[in-house]
């Protein structure tokens, strides 16, 4: 079974590395295959969420859950996928629920942004999968520098905890303004 967890993998792998390059597409260029890109995103998204379920349920298979619950690098691939596939669902639904509109403005930006992190996110889960293989990677060194060993648990550097708790306050504070409730210049409710 391992072995075809192995390679079922790679195809939601495949499918959001294609959609990173088509929200790319979509959101800087101008054109033809911009309007390409926008078209062909949603079901590249979908398949690429369903093959992650897939690829999920199958990882969860190869080893007992008690193997995956007590190995830090184990929980921490786990948690990685389940990050990524979270991360691409949410830009699904974002895509399908926006349609045209969800290249426009800056939600093109909001688009990028999650784009670049689901991909930042797979690949660090592909990177623990090599190590629960044996084969290390490059991408070992880069997740080191950014502060985490990943033959230990998990765990969130502050800076990434302050990086998020301005990331929520932020958007309270675009919800507060574009639902009126907030005057621009005043630091009070309606």
């Amino acid at each position: 079974m391992a072995a075809m967890h192995h390679m079922l993998v790679h195809f939601p792998l495949a499918f959001w590395s294609l959609s990173i390059l088509m929200i790319l597409l979509g959101a800087l260029a101008k054109g033809h295959i911009a309007e390409l890109s926008r078209a062909a995103l949603l079901p590249v998204l979908a398949i690429s969420v369903l093959s992650g379920l897939v690829a999920i349920v199958s990882g969860l298979i190869v080893w007992p859950m008690q193997a995956n619950i007590t190995s830090p690098l184990a929980r921490n691939h786990i948690l990685m996928a389940f990050w990524s596939l979270g991360i691409f669902t949410m830009l699904t639904v974002l895509v399908w629920r926006a349609g045209d509109s969800a290249f426009e403005g800056s939600r093109r930006w909001a688009l990028v942004i999650l784009a670049l992190t689901g991909g930042l996110m797979f690949a660090a889960a592909g990177t623990l999968g090599g190590h629960m293989l044996g084969e290390a990677t490059p991408w070992s060194a880069v997740l080191g520098l950014l502060g985490w060993n990943v033959y230990t648990t998990y765990y969130t550097p502050y800076w990434v905890l302050l990086l998020m708790l301005l990331a929520g306050l932020g958007g309270i504070y675009l919800w507060l303004r574009a639902s009126g409730r907030l005057e621009p210049g005043k630091a009070t409710l309606r």
